[in-house]
């Protein structure tokens, strides 16, 4: 299938060949559920915690004497029956993340750009970058393709300059094509691709790719 390629200025140029089983294959949406939560999960830090009886700070002694007293016996004041005491079965730092099957996520991917192509949500541009580095350069452009929606930018090698110029717009996103996030391609509302990165992405998901692999 092609897509029309546009320049920095909004208007169209030419056109591209997009991979069909890439930008046009039948929607997976449990992987792009799996993919998401997996990006999720590998984001927590997991640094909750509490203390037990053995690291609250406190003395270790007796209260008071076990019998006698007509009080129920205790055996210190760190016990968690007690304020300030320790904390039965709490949480501890702990490691969320874990690793999703390759293929599955190749899958979602695929899915989520299939799935934004079917909506009209994706824009190949000429490439281009900015030399200035300065914010309001790329401003000027993504407002030609994109207005200022929630734009994804995703790039075919990862652009010093463009970094510097896009790292103060909140709503842009820069991904390379080997390292596409699905959260970001989900909720973006615009994919914005780089000519030369929609060649590379053709090649990197294709289907003769993955069986190599």
């Amino acid at each position: 299938m092609d897509i029309k390629i546009f320049s920095v200025d909004g208007k169209e140029k030419s056109s591209v060949t997009l991979d069909e089983g890439v930008f046009s294959r039948e929607v997976s949406e449990g992987t792009i559920y799996y993919a998401i939560n997996n990006e999720l999960a590998n984001r927590r830090t997991g640094t909750a915690s509490t203390k037990t009886r053995g690291e609250v700070r406190g003395s270790n002694a007796k209260p008071w004497r076990q019998k006698g007293t007509g009080n129920a016996r205790s055996g210190d004041k760190k016990s968690p029956v007690w304020v300030g005491g320790g904390t039965i079965f709490g949480p501890k730092p702990r490691d969320y993340s874990y690793k999703m099957p390759r293929k599955m996520k190749r899958l979602a991917m695929k899915s989520i750009l299939s799935l934004k192509v079917k909506d009209d949500s994706v824009k190949v541009v000429e490439d281009f970058t900015v030399d200035s580095g300065k914010t309001r350069d790329l401003v000027k452009i993504l407002e030609n393709l994109s207005g200022k929606e929630k734009t994804v930018l995703v790039l075919k090698d990862d652009d010093k300059m463009l970094r510097r110029a896009g790292k103060n717009i909140p709503w842009l996103r820069m991904l390379t094509y080997d390292k596409l996030s699905a959260h970001a391609l989900f909720y973006g509302k615009k994919i914005v691709l780089l000519e030369s990165a929609v060649k590379k992405l053709n090649d990197f998901y294709s289907d003769k790719q993955g069986e190599s692999k």
